[in-house]
C-alpha cells in the first residue's frame, strides 16, 4: 500500500510540474502574441515603456542604471530578444522540447525584466517555476523531450 501512496504522489507531481509548464507556456505565448501585433519589434513602442518606466525611478538605482545606458539605447535589440525569446520558450514549454534550455532562456528574460524595474508580485512565481523546469525532466514526462532523448542521448538539449 505504501509503495502504491508513494508512487501516486509522484505521478501528482509530475501531471502538477507539466500542468505548470503548459500555464507556463501559454503565458509566453500570449506576451509574444501581444508584442508582435503591437509591432513592437518594428516601432519604438519599447522605448516608450522604458523611458516612462525610467521616469517613476530613483535616478540612482539599478533599474534606472539599466535602463539609461542599456535597455533605453538598445531598445530595439531588447525588443526583439525579448519577443522571439518569448517565442522560443513558449514553443518548447508547450511541445515539451528542449525544456531545460528554454526555461534557461525564460529566466534570463524574467531576469533582464526584473532588471528594468518592471517586477511585480507576479515574478517570483514565474521564477521558481523557470527553476523548477531547469531541474525537472517535464520535456521527458511529457513532450518531445522523450523522443529526442532517445534519438540524441548525449544532446544536453533534450535531457
Amino acid at each position: 500500500m505504501e509503495a502504491a501512496s508513494k508512487r501516486d504522489w509522484g505521478r501528482i507531481g509530475r501531471n502538477t510540474v507539466v500542468a505548470l509548464r503548459y500555464g507556463f507556456g501559454a503565458f509566453f505565448l500570449y506576451g509574444a502574441y501581444h508584442k508582435t501585433v503591437r509591432g513592437w519589434m518594428t516601432s519604438p513602442v519599447m522605448r516608450e515603456h522604458f523611458a516612462q518606466r525610467l521616469s517613476e525611478l530613483d535616478p540612482e538605482s539599478f533599474s534606472a542604471c539599466y535602463l539609461r545606458h542599456f535597455a533605453i539605447p538598445w531598445y530595439r535589440p531588447v525588443s526583439i530578444v525579448l519577443t522571439i525569446g518569448q517565442m522560443i520558450v513558449a514553443t518548447g514549454m508547450l511541445l515539451g522540447l528542449a525544456v531545460r534550455p528554454t526555461a534557461g532562456l525564460s529566466l534570463f528574460l524574467l531576469m533582464n525584466i526584473s532588471a528594468g524595474a518592471f517586477f511585480n508580485p507576479s515574478m517570483p512565481p514565474f521564477l521558481v517555476a523557470a527553476v523548477l523546469f531547469m531541474t525537472t525532466p517535464s520535456g521527458q514526462w511529457f513532450g518531445l523531450d522523450k523522443i529526442l532523448h532517445a534519438k540524441y542521448p548525449d544532446s544536453p538539449l533534450f535531457k
